[in-house]
């Protein structure tokens, strides 16, 4: 392992991932099998003024355990201590970093229905405290390897020739080298705010796509909403990366548009579990047919979770030349590979995309065009002749990407 590459990216989430300043709280979830990992990033936390760091530790083995052996009723429950946490959540506001190793079949063969279930019986006891804290804190998604995701993304090598692969492909994509890293990142933020800001300028009403894939849709935008990219901001101005990597410039479209097929071109891992070769029919924007080759049990489950997890709530490019992509990994990880090539999102809307969304209730900023769901979903549909034309007020039409790059 390249030491000094592991201390960048250490201090790379800190620094760029929830831009910890000094007095800060800040919370941790992360998987037991990367200790010293997240040891590291407790350190960098503290150094970068930090008043406490908190570590919430995750086990997949442990988390399959339950899902197995306790019932539907049980699993649903959310108990008073962690209700008193997500309270507390809700009022301190800390910066929360997650560190994501999970297996991409770290549930397979158990019941998606039971998870359904268990995941609607808790999801509005904890819905109120999320909405609450919606745009107001910083956040961070970064992932390491773990053995059983090395294994899964390289089988024909040793495990420890797998982790170290895996280790290189993620210093890779998220510009991490053995010093520099942070102004990489000050230079991959700023070319994705200036097409962040080029799309803003373009008023477009709608988004066309289409591709060889059997890909055709098109969906409508929400009138005056703005477009993120790289380093977003709460609502009192503190900035924060909440993915590293990010290829990604994206926006929310108006809940309840969109007509037309999605296929999709990438495997997604959902809740430990993969839905391969699948595609998604939309008309008037919700999905009224999905098949997959691998996983329609689990992706008819998705679409079902609440009435509005049918609905799309985020439309983002990627072009097809990322360093994701052009590694040929295909990573089993939504955080890798949405930001390999364009991809939607089913479910939760971002409302901190309108100029006053932090201030709207969610029930406002549904009213407003923002889907509202327990889900977001993200699913990959870029490919290597991918267009998509935007449609301004007045009926232009512009090419925003060709050939499953940008065109502007």
């Amino acid at each position: 392992m390249n030491e000094k590459k592991l201390q960048q990216y250490a201090e790379l989430v800190v620094k760029q991932g929830i831009h910890v300043e000094k007095g800060e709280e800040v919370w941790i979830t992360g998987g037991v099998e990367n200790s010293k990992f997240i040891a590291k990033v407790v350190e960098e936390s503290y150094k970068a003024g930090a008043k406490k760091v908190v570590v919430d530790w995750v086990c997949d083995a442990t988390a399959r355990l339950k899902y197995k052996y306790e019932t539907v009723s049980e699993l649903g429950k959310v108990p008073p201590y962690q209700l008193a946490k997500f309270k507390y959540a809700a009022k301190k506001l800390p910066s929360r970093l997650y560190i994501d190793d999970e297996d991409p079949d770290a549930f397979k063969g158990i019941d998606p229905t039971k998870m359904a279930k268990a995941r609607m019986k808790s999801y509005p006891k904890i819905k109120p405290y999320r909405d609450a804290m919606d745009g107001k804190y910083k956040w961070c998604i970064a992932a390491v390897p773990s053995k059983a995701w090395a294994k899964k993304i390289f089988p024909d090598v040793n495990e420890e020739e797998a982790m170290e692969k895996l280790w290189e492909a993620i210093f890779y994509t998220c510009r991490v080298e053995e010093s520099g890293t942070n102004d990489n990142w000050d230079k991959h933020n700023a070319y994705l705010i200036q097409k962040r800001d080029l799309l803003g300028s373009l008023n477009l009403k709608y988004l066309e796509y289409k591709s060889s894939t059997g890909t055709d849709f098109k969906i409508e935008l929400i009138k005056g909403i703005t477009w993120g990219a790289g380093i977003e901001k709460t609502n009192l101005g503190k900035t924060f990366n909440p993915n590293i990597p990010t290829e990604e410039v994206f926006t929310t479209p108006l809940q309840g548009t969109g007509d037309g097929l999605l296929v999709a071109t990438k495997p997604l891992s959902y809740q430990g579990q993969l839905i391969e070769d699948f595609s998604i029919r939309f008309e008037n924007g919700k999905a009224v047919e999905v098949k997959a080759k691998k996983g329609q049990q689990l992706l008819e489950h998705m679409i079902k979770m609440d009435e509005n997890a049918c609905k799309l709530g985020e439309c983002a490019l990627v072009p097809y030349s990322s360093p994701i992509n052009q590694s040929g990994i295909l990573f089993y990880n939504t955080l890798f590979d949405e930001n390999a090539v364009c991809h939607v999102a089913l479910g939760a809307g971002f409302k901190e995309l309108l100029p006053d969304g932090p201030e709207l209730t969610t029930e406002q900023a549904y009213e407003r065009g923002i889907n509202d769901s327990m889900i977001h979903v993200d699913f990959m549909i870029g490919s290597p002749d991918l267009s998509i034309v935007g449609i301004d007020e007045n009926g232009k039409r512009i090419q925003l990407f060709k050939d499953g790059t940008w065109a502007i």
